[in-house]
């Protein structure tokens, strides 16, 4: 080809910065791939697969072999290589995202509506959810059930309470936060027990060669934490900014005339936070996240014992890496 080859399993951003991953993720996670048929998709994946042995079709260009990564890393399974669903991508975040967010920021003035688009929400979570998992730590149907229906029940439960209470002693304003609420106290309960495996027996942890030295239930519950932070910020912005915009334009004559438009126009806003915050939350922390080994030792002096016994005559290593997952 005349250039540099690409090493295609690599990023083509440095991701141990914010702004190297914030391109990443918005490259890796752009809905207009969604529209993509499965055929070129199986096409794209081929070329890449080519392309590491050295025998993609001649005159292909540089920008084709980037497309092509493009294209298979935001629908095919990083574990698995697996074709994803469309609708459980990450790339399927913002259209997704920005219909079920911009009902539940619609719809809440009454408790039946906002009981059943949270049971929307958390079933569009759950599925992204399945779509992602951890190919390294499977979970059981009974597993994902469970975490679907705490995560439902948690989602409900909070909801319905916020708007009883704050019915009778908030403003109008304040029952439109009910969506973020009841979004925020799901994913506190979702996303543990989707990973509980991860908890439960811990996850590998290496140097920063990538060879693996030792397992850690403190790295998947820093792991975890991060995740659940990075998508309650993904869909803060959205659900904390439009409420008092739609409370302050909903006042004016002409808003009231077109009622009909209000669901549309949050859809759209929502969409257009969603596009820049679902790169900005999966960029929020490192995805090759690090604890110190002194921690290991000090949590967990089983594990740490296994890491001494790998290290062998070497010295340990003052950090450890773990991919935290998405």
């Amino acid at each position: 080809m005349g250039e540099e080859r690409l090493d295609v399993d690599q990023p083509l951003w440095d991701l141990s910065t914010f702004v190297g991953r914030w391109k990443h993720f918005l490259w890796q996670t752009d809905f207009r791939t969604c529209t993509v048929g499965e055929s070129q998709l199986l096409a794209a994946k081929k070329l890449c697969e080519d392309y590491k042995l050295g025998k993609e079709p001649a005159g292909t260009t540089r920008e084709q072999i980037i497309y092509a990564k493009k294209l298979y890393e935001s629908a095919f399974h990083p574990d698995t290589g697996d074709l994803q669903n469309v609708f459980g991508r990450m790339s399927f975040q913002v259209p997704g995202g920005m219909l079920i967010t911009g009902a539940m920021l619609q719809f809440y003035k009454t408790t039946t509506a906002v009981v059943f688009w949270q049971w929307v929400n958390q079933s569009f979570n759950a599925f992204v959810n399945y779509t992602n998992r951890n190919a390294n730590s499977p979970t059981t149907v009974s597993q994902l059930g469970l975490a679907y229906v705490s995560a439902t029940s948690a989602a409900m439960i909070t909801a319905i309470g916020c708007k009883s209470f704050w019915a009778k002693r908030a403003s109008t304003l304040m029952a439109r936060y009910v969506p973020f609420a009841a979004v925020a106290a799901a994913n506190c309960v979702n996303i543990p027990l989707m990973r509980q495996n991860e908890i439960t027996n811990g996850i590998d942890i290496s140097d920063e060669n990538g060879n693996k030295l030792t397992k850690s239930k403190f790295a998947a519950v820093k792991g975890i934490s991060q995740v659940v932070i990075s998508r309650i910020v993904m869909c803060a912005p959205g659900m904390l900014i439009l409420p008092p915009i739609m409370e302050r334009l909903e006042k004016y004559a002409w808003m009231q005339k077109i009622k009909f438009l209000h669901a549309p126009i949050q859809v759209m806003l929502v969409g257009c936070f969603l596009t820049f915050m679902v790169p900005t939350a999966c960029a929020l922390f490192p995805q090759n996240c690090s604890i110190k080994s002194c921690d290991l030792e000090r949590w967990e002096p089983e594990n740490y014992e296994l890491l001494k016994k790998n290290c062998k005559s070497r010295d340990i290593p003052t950090y450890l890496y773990f991919n935290k997952g998405l």
